[in-house]
């Protein structure tokens, strides 16, 4: 199964529907354009391996490259559309990509691109002038290539502790375009995603991320239609389900938190019945406010716990994860291992670092080091979470090992403070993190989002302490409470916890 072969059996089928402007495109006219693109590619000097990056909002051009890209062999480096000018140029510069396709959409950081990467090639989606990317693709013949062959995308961490690392994948087991690849096994089988092409899926989140990406590229390979949402506003995504008949979708702990937070009037608005599968990962999520989620949608909530990195897969049905509460289930791909500080194996119910045993691993793009650490002697590979597996083998998420805090020489997992926070009814959104301290080496910060900002202040904070007392031991009660009409989030999901951790840690050296 491959757009390909749609194209070639279902041409007119809708492939991808842009859900706020309603622009779509076919199957045959994105099997024409991937053509144009990789002969772009091989006319622009790209041969199998050679990467070229694409700093590109949600737009249906995305689909182009990336299936373009898959019959060149080519290496697609997507950048986040957060990063800022040295970021993006740290990832340019690192992947060795030989141009950038980008938009005038960034064009404020694209002047500084432009200094720090000089002889990098630039094209322009939706520009009339010399670097226009359409002008460039329609000068392409809409025949394949000679030499086809499957490529890959190298995905960059988010850089949440520290510079982006690229994550470099294990090369295709068939270098033939159109030979199965093992993700659609766990989309089937695992997911329940149907093989029929009567999948209707909606894409609330950026294309640049591994779960978009790797989503939308199993519902074009099985034949179905993408909804890709602009940008993610949590009423326009209840009407996209409604408008556009969704069947599968895919999600984030923080849309449910900005679902549950509409007025409810809103919430029952529109009807959601054609919905059949939603699908939930990237960040751990409350159990009350998965409940809640289950009780709105019914049992068609499923989780599952992975990284860019592809070494491994956990997943939940809604049935198992309400008997399980909490859990994001059993591995499904790769087999779990929970270890101890140094590398042995740990019982069930005892925390540990999570290590996925797999054939295939990646390794990280220009830093052996980075691998390394890693690795497990054994020759697993970790994501750098920790958690524990109960009696019956479900996996339980704590925390990231990078995130945890010592104070007092106690370790807290600051998710734990967070998915209490977020239930509250006046709170949007929480970070909770380590600042430095002269006494306890580190102090716990909660740093709240209020759904109002005019109920920041000493009066909030002491219902918030008060909220918290029943259920936090007094060494992981924070000790400072700083509110803020926004986070430092992806929207990916991903917290930015170390630009908070940095502006603390300047704050003290100050």
């Amino acid at each position: 199964m491959h757009p390909i072969a749609h194209a070639a059996n279902r041409p007119d089928h809708p492939a991808v529907i842009m859900a706020g402007s309603g622009e779509q495109i076919t199957y045959a006219e994105m099997d024409q354009a991937a053509n144009r693109f990789a002969q772009l590619l091989r006319a622009r000097g790209l041969g199998p391996d050679d990467a070229f990056a694409v700093l590109l909002e949600n737009r249906i051009d995305y689909f182009t490259l990336v299936w373009g890209s898959q019959r060149a062999g080519t290496m697609l480096v997507p950048i986040s559309t957060r990063l800022t000018a040295p970021e993006i140029a740290y990832i340019l510069e690192d992947s060795g990509a030989k141009f950038l396709i980008t938009s005038h959409a960034f064009d404020e950081v694209l002047t500084s691109i432009r200094e720090q990467c000089p002889d990098l090639p630039v094209m322009l989606v939706g520009d009339d002038g010399s670097e226009g990317f359409e002008a460039a693709l329609a000068a392409q013949p809409a025949e394949p290539i000679a030499d086809q062959r499957a490529g890959a995308t190298m995905l960059y961490s988010s850089g949440t502790t520290g510079r982006p690392k690229g994550i470099r994948p294990a090369p295709p087991a068939d270098p033939d375009p159109q030979a199965v690849v093992p993700f659609l096994g766990l989309a089937t089988m695992g997911a329940g995603m149907p093989t029929d092409g009567t999948m209707i899926y909606l894409s609330p989140a950026p294309l640049y991320h591994a779960a978009p990406l790797a989503w939308c590229s199993a519902v074009h390979r099985l034949g179905g239609t993408l909804v890709v949402m602009e940008k993610f506003e949590p009423e326009a995504a209840l009407k996209a389900i409604q408008d556009y008949r969704i069947t599968d979708s895919q999600w984030v702990p923080t849309h449910f938190v900005r679902f549950l937070k509409l007025d409810p009037e809103i919430r029952t608005k529109y009807d959601l019945s054609s919905h059949r599968r939603a699908l939930h990962a990237a960040a751990p999520c409350p159990v009350p406010i998965k409940r809640e989620m289950i009780e709105w949608w019914g049992p068609i909530v499923n989780e599952y716990y992975a990284g860019s990195e592809g070494i491994g897969m956990t997943m939940v049905r809604s049935e198992d994860w309400l008997a399980h509460p909490g859990t994001v289930g059993k591995a499904i791909y790769g087999t779990l291992h929970i270890c101890g500080p140094d590398g042995e194996e740990l019982p069930a119910g005892e925390d540990g670092l999570i290590y996925f045993e797999n054939v295939l691993l990646p390794t990280y793009h220009n830093d052996p080091e980075k691998t390394r650490e890693a690795m497990h002697p054994k020759g697993w590979m970790t994501l750098g979470d920790i958690g524990h597996v109960d009696g019956d083998g479900y996996l339980y998420l704590t925390d990231r090992k990078s995130h945890m805090i010592i104070s007092g020489g106690v370790n807290i997992y600051p998710q734990e403070i967070e998915n209490l926070l977020v239930t509250h009814d006046k709170v949007m959104d929480a970070a909770v993190i380590g600042a430095p301290d002269p006494d306890l080496g580190e102090k716990v910060v909660a740093v709240v989002q209020p759904l109002d900002m005019a109920d920041a202040g000493e009066d909030f904070e002491a219902e918030l302490r008060d909220f918290l007392a029943p259920n936090l031991s007094k060494i992981k009660m924070p000790k400072l409470f700083d509110f803020r009409p926004d986070l430092p989030r992806e929207a990916n999901g991903k917290l930015y916890k170390r630009e908070l951790r940095d502006e603390y840690a300047e704050k003290a050296d100050a």
